[in-house]
């Protein structure tokens, strides 16, 4: 009886809010002066503030004011006598966070135009005694917490400086300062880049100030704020370099020594490493003191992280692994900061037997890594976390050869079909872009790089595991040639569509020099493959035409370097190629690669014997440490093309290479002149002499017998003392 006689009361007391509101809103619509308005628009407001109003009402409400009334509200000076300063912008707010409840308004011009007053709200100055501005407040938060859940809302409120007021809301320690940082989080995780181009100094202030209180606090906002920090901690800002910055990075370091030195929970370590993960991808290991103390937190912290993913992906079922994919893809990015410092030799801030111990420990984290993967099944193949495990796998083998030998082989089906799989996935996808954008007459788009581009982290990995029998054999058994050729083609559409530098062409380009770098040691060590395998004629046509386009770009002579060096080595196995049959592109392609091979050296007066000496063109000079490997693997196989293709020979005299290189060795000191360049360079000669009775005549006539005798080029100089 009791429950019933409540029930009875609530539906009187409900029945009589909403004839009291019906007669405000009577009131509102038909008031002919302020003061009646405004006593309608006090119990009004005070209805919406109670939230004994439902969404349908509230709309109401918004079709009988419009924006009209807030807007006269905001701008209004002078309020009634006895009331309080802002109580007509406080109304006007109030009812605007009503009529931001509902989404379709929060996006409303009438809204996001008032963002400037919402900022100015938040950056004056407060008093935690002033409940009237803290109502003011509260309103606020809840306008641009609206505004920020709608489409548009997140970039206008950057625009409009909202991250700097938030900025200053927090700094202040004003009221309601905990809710300008959960908004800056939100701005943050959706337009993170925005945010810190338009207001880096103010982020960083709030970075700062969060990593002293991290620092210091020694109870449990310690923890919460290793949950904050990574929502600050950006790639995309320089952290190192000023003082600032790496104060900031010192407080961080400090912070999480005495969080990851101490016994913790899975709840309290699991924040810790992903915001150290954070800090390796936004910093690699500059956050890490170089003594001993930061060799000895950095391999603490890789030990925590391959502990973490043996202890996730060993023990639990692949099921119950997806609630641990956040904090194992963390512990992958400390993993890769080991990898990368294990590798350092200047300046490691790891011991050797540091080293050497953490090497076995991530070993036995990659046994799991492959562990995990062998289960995959078909149906999670476009999960991000197996791309996230791919690629730290492709780390590993980058730098790592020589363990898990048996382990990767059993897993390399499944590598090649993954990265097919992705692969085939992002052309289709750019394929029918294109056709859109065709259909839309607005012309062919720009290329752009696979998102998940598994094969472009594996390709390092490929290059030495197709150094070795048994991996090469599955590999070419699983189609990893086609599909090498299908992506060398994509990342070289991607090049010639835009020739200008940027980071994705860039990222373009190593992929497109790795690639042929897999392919240079299937032709050194799979040549009948080369013979049998149609895509490596395909392969061939396409460098035929790369060469020439690429060679001009100076700033690209790595990539031309290993084109040429590739298509020369291809040569050998592929004379009867329809590509190489004396067509303009073949003669465009050994004239490219006569100018490539040609220029890398002049004759230069050496300051300290002030003798000539040979050495290495300016043009070639920077780029000489990546590319000379590839320059002398060129001459050796350009001597073999000589006499398998009867034109060469003409073609190297036209070019005045022949010329050019003896008078080279004419003018330079042959005790100057390297061995190994020596070699080279009678490698080539010795193969005209032998091919063409014209070439021959011309190495004699400039004195070749000497020259040979000189340079100990002893099977050059018989050649030319024969009849």
């Amino acid at each position: 009886m009791m429950a019933s006689h409540s029930g009875a009361a609530r539906e009187a007391s409900e029945s009589a809010g909403n004839a009291t509101l019906e007669r405000c809103l009577s009131v509102l619509r038909d008031a002919k002066h302020d003061s009646e308005q405004f006593a309608a628009l006090l119990l009004v407001t005070k209805a919406v503030r109670a939230g004994d109003i439902d969404s349908k009402t509230r709309r109401r409400i918004f079709d009988a004011i419009g924006f009209t009334f807030p807007n006269r509200l905001l701008v209004s000076r002078e309020p009634p006598a006895g009331c309080p300063e802002h109580v007509y912008q406080a109304l006007g707010l109030t009812l605007l966070a009503c009529f931001c409840t509902d989404p379709e308004l929060a996006g409303h011009s009438q809204i996001l135009n008032k963002i400037p007053t919402f900022n100015n709200i938040l950056a004056s100055p407060s008093d935690p005694d002033n409940s009237s501005r803290n109502s003011m407040v509260d309103d606020v938060y809840q306008c641009l917490g609206a505004v920020m859940a709608t489409h548009r809302g997140p970039k206008e409120l950057v625009s409009q400086g909202t991250v700097s007021a938030l900025c200053q809301a927090y700094l202040n320690r004003g009221y309601g300062y905990d809710r300008a940082l959960e908004l800056l989080i939100g701005l943050l995780a959706t337009v993170e880049t925005h945010c810190w181009q338009r207001a880096t100094p103010d982020l960083m202030a709030v970075l700062s100030r969060l990593s002293e209180e991290f620092h210091q606090a020694e109870d449990m906002t310690k923890f919460q704020l290793c949950a904050v920090l990574p929502h600050f901690v950006s790639p995309s800002v320089q952290l190192t370099g000023d003082q600032q910055g790496s104060e900031t990075l010192c407080n961080l370091y400090r912070g999480l020594v005495s969080i990851l030195s101490s016994k913790l929970s899975q709840s309290q370590r699991d924040p810790a490493l992903k915001l150290a993960a954070c800090l390796a991808q936004a910093c690699d290991s500059e956050w890490i003191p170089r003594e001993r103390a930061g060799g000895k937190f950095l391999a603490l912290l890789v030990n925590l992280a391959c502990v973490e993913v043996r202890l996730s992906l060993e023990e639990l079922d692949p099921a119950d692994v997806d609630g641990k994919q956040e904090v194992v893809t963390a512990c992958y990015a400390l993993i890769e900061l080991g990898i990368v410092e294990c590798m350092r030799e200047e300046k490691p801030r790891l011991s050797e037997a540091q080293k050497l111990q953490l090497v076995r420990i991530m070993e036995e984290a990659f046994g799991a890594v492959i562990h995990y993967l062998k289960q995959v099944g078909e149906q999670k193949l476009k999960d991000p976390f197996i791309f996230a495990s791919v690629r730290i796998l492709s780390a590993w083998l980058a730098e790592e050869t020589s363990s898990l030998k048996q382990e990767v082989c059993d897993l390399l089906p499944f590598l090649i079909h993954y990265s097919k799989a992705l692969f085939q996935e992002e052309n289709k996808a750019r394929r029918l872009s294109q056709h859109a954008v065709q259909l839309a007459g607005l012309g062919s788009p720009q290329g752009s790089a696979c998102p998940r581009d598994a094969l472009r982290f594996l390709l390092p990995g490929l290059c030495h595991l197709t150094a070795e029998d048994r991996p090469r054999e599955i590999l070419i058994s699983e189609g990893a040639p086609e599909l090498l050729y299908q992506y060398f083609l994509h990342h070289w559409e991607l090049l010639a569509s835009d020739p200008h530098t940027s980071a994705l062409l860039d990222s373009t380009e190593i992929s497109l020099q790795t690639t042929c770098g897999v392919f240079l040691n299937l032709v050194v060590t799979a040549p009948d493959l080369v013979r049998q395998d149609k895509c490596f004629s395909s392969l061939m046509e396409a460098l035929v035409k790369s060469l020439p386009a690429v060679l001009p770009q100076r700033d690209r002579l790595v990539l031309a370097a290993n084109i040429a060096t590739l298509g020369l080595m291809m040569a050998r196995h592929l004379v009867s190629s329809p590509a190489l049959q004396g067509t303009p592109p073949a003669t465009d392609f050994f004239e490219a690669s006569i100018c490539f091979l040609s220029q890398a050296h002049v004759a230069r007066v050496d300051p300290a014997s002030r003798g000539v000496a040979m050495a290495v063109s300016p043009a070639y000079q920077a780029a000489w440490p990546d590319l000379s490997e590839l320059w002398f693997l060129g001459m050796q196989a350009f001597a073999s093309c000589v006499p398998l293709f009867p034109w060469l020979p003409r073609m190297v005299l036209q070019s005045r290479w022949l010329d050019n290189l003896l008078q080279l060795l004419g003018q330079a000191a042959p005790a100057a002149v390297d061995f190994e360049l020596i070699t080279a360079l009678q490698g080539i000669l010795l193969e005209l002499a032998r091919a063409s009775q014209q070439c021959r005549e011309v190495i004699i006539f400039q004195q070749g017998r000497e020259l040979a005798n000189l340079y100990g080029m002893a099977a050059l100089e018989q050649c030319l003392c024969e009849r």
